[in-house]
């Protein structure tokens, strides 16, 4: 089944506790794509960049069999860049520096080869360019996944709600659900944003996991404890990766599978942050996946009969 990803592929220029580097490839379609490739080849990607970005950032997609034939690359302007420096803790970050350049004015064209895709990930943007993208494809794909931030709700809460309501899948963390929702409780904030569209939701919680929902169903997965987070930027964006990706592959929306779909996403995003940027999740390989996915499997697995209490 065909996987479009819509999202940002930009610079970044990233400080934590652990280092420092120059401007390296970023941006969330970047890292969703990278994610999502490990499962379903020949994704396709939409986004925009300036013709400063590097021809060998753009072999780099391609030789993970990324389709790049979407992305625009904007003569005579530079291609979005972000600078963050994160706190001892992790936990926290200051933006340092925020340059839109080709991002400023993003028109994004559905090249003819995308139309008919079966999964949509809208990565973060704007809303109203996230809802140009289904408007833009003749038949609308048979599940659309988006991710959204927190500084949508407070610049265009009506706008993104209109948006939302047009999607199968929600993706936020948990102080997102709860502006959203108006709710403190992410169980009655679920309820609430569940009725505005979206069939099913995921509420991230960083390092203490994930949360799935849908009207009748709650899953939970936790985040893998890890000794060293060595740079947490792009990991929810690597944790959409993997989870569209999975569904991609296996072509089955079963809430059984999107369970399944939880744990590579939290897999991926395990390996993001143990690296600066993409550098991890560019050179993977299958075999340390399936090591990782089995220490979920032991990390959540117990037996006890409630019969013996």
């Amino acid at each position: 089944m065909s996987l479009t990803i819509v999202g940002t592929v930009a610079f970044d220029a990233i400080e934590t506790p652990f280092g420092k580097t120059d401007k390296i490839i970023g941006g969330a379609g970047t890292y969703v794509a990278l994610s999502a490739s490990y499962f379903k080849k020949n994704t396709n990607l939409i986004s925009v960049v300036g013709d400063d970005f590097p021809q060998d950032y753009l072999d780099m997609l391609k030789n993970h069999k990324i389709d790049i034939q979407g992305i625009q690359i904007k003569k005579g302007e530079k291609t979005f860049f972000w600078s963050g420096k994160y706190h001892d803790n992790m936990n926290k970050r200051d933006t340092l520096l925020t340059e839109l350049n080709s991002l400023a004015d993003f028109d994004p064209v559905v090249p003819e080869a995308y139309q008919n895709s079966d999964y949509l990930m809208l990565g973060n943007l704007t809303p109203s360019i996230q809802r140009s993208v289904i408007e833009r494809m003749h038949n609308r794909p048979k599940f659309v996944m988006m991710d959204t931030m927190n500084f949508w709700m407070d610049k265009t809460p009506e706008d993104l709600k209109k948006t939302v309501s047009m999607v199968d899948l929600l993706c936020i963390n948990d102080e997102e659900a709860q502006q959203f929702s108006g709710e403190n409780s992410l169980l009655a904030a679920a309820e609430v944003i569940l009725s505005q569209g979206p069939k099913y939701l995921i509420i991230k919680k960083g390092k203490h996991g994930a949360l799935l929902f849908d009207k009748e169903n709650i899953f939970s997965v936790p985040a893998l404890p890890l000794k060293t987070v060595f740079d947490p930027t792009g990991a929810g964006d690597t944790f959409a990766g993997g989870f569209i990706g999975w569904l991609a592959k296996t072509d089955d929306l079963s809430f059984e599978n999107m369970k399944n779909a939880l744990v590579i996403g939290s897999v991926m995003a395990s390996f993001n942050i143990e690296k600066f940027g993409t550098e991890r999740i560019q050179n993977l390989n299958k075999h340390e996946i399936a090591e990782r996915i089995q220490k979920f499997i032991d990390l959540t697995s117990f037996e006890i009969n409630p019969d013996n209490l």
